[in-house]
């Protein structure tokens, strides 16, 4: 049981198992698998291990929308790990991602198979790869890659930060709320401000950089990450709103969210995606 008393940190650090919070079966000090566990393998080029959270939902828009382009060549199969009973500490997945964090993913197309981690990392990979939502001029590569950088970069402080303070800690206090409520608002407003000059992120075409912060920013501003809207008063962001709302409407977005997911409504859930008649 945490207290309220002042918490002076001893001279070294001892993880005590199980310490509170949603996530606590599964956090640990130590990298490297905790089993032996094959990854299985489908049938198409690419191959996604991953679960449709906000970082997860980044990719399988990816791949929907190439494959709205008409690219065949972006047709994949997602195969569900469920993070909360430790699927990405099997051996299967610590070889594709040595960090255990979803999404990951093999491009079979090439021999050896290649693997990508990290979910900034494969929109950039597939970007590249197909030609599609990266502008091809310095200018305007520069400015996705800053923005699709920055959500990178700021993702750890909205979600590791308030998002478990505010949602997942096994008890509220002031201080550690009040610190990524402030930031998470200031990352609001950054975001706010830029898009007040154009309709998406990077400029006035839609690119990786929406993909990357619409599952994060978005979700947090209408209300589907944490919870927190009216605590955030995230109907102030209206330019956020606005962008928000037009990128949940696009087909594409809404088809990549289902996948991976095994939860909420059941028209909702895709837990596994191995054609497109999975999802029609």
């Amino acid at each position: 049981m945490m207290s309220n008393e002042t918490y002076t940190p001893p001279r070294v650090w001892t993880w005590v198992r199980g310490n509170g919070g949603k996530f606590a079966n599964i956090n640990r000090p130590i990298a490297g698998p905790t089993h032996d566990q094959e990854l299985p393998r489908g049938q198409h080029p690419l191959q996604l291990y991953s679960l449709a959270t906000p970082n997860g939902v980044k990719v399988t828009i990816m791949l929907e929308e190439l494959l709205a382009l008409g690219i065949a060549e972006a047709e994949y199969d997602a195969w569900l790990i469920r993070i909360n009973e430790g699927d990405q500490f099997g051996s299967g997945f610590v070889e594709i991602n040595p960090n255990s964090k979803i999404p990951a993913m093999l491009d079979t197309s090439l021999s050896p198979p290649l693997r990508l981690f990290e979910s900034g990392s494969i929109l950039l990979y597939l970007a590249e790869k197909f030609g599609a939502f990266l502008p091809r001029d310095a200018r305007g590569r520069a400015e996705c890659l800053n923005w699709l950088f920055w959500q990178v970069g700021s993702a750890p402080l909205l979600g590791g930060g308030f998002g478990h303070f505010y949602a997942y800690a096994p008890e509220k206090f002031q201080y550690p709320i009040d610190r990524y409520t402030m930031e998470t608002k200031r990352q609001l407003d950054v975001l706010n401000r830029q898009l007040a000059q154009q309709r998406y992120v990077a400029g006035e075409e839609y690119s990786i950089a929406d993909m990357a912060i619409w599952p994060w920013y978005g979700g947090v501003a209408t209300n589907e990450v944490y919870a927190a809207a009216e605590f955030l008063e995230a109907h102030t962001y209206t330019h956020v709103l606005r962008w928000a709302q037009e990128i949940g409407q696009r087909p594409a977005v809404q088809r990549g969210r289902k996948v991976n997911r095994s939860w909420g409504e059941p028209d909702e859930q895709v837990p596994q995606r191995h054609s497109a008649k999975d999802l029609d």
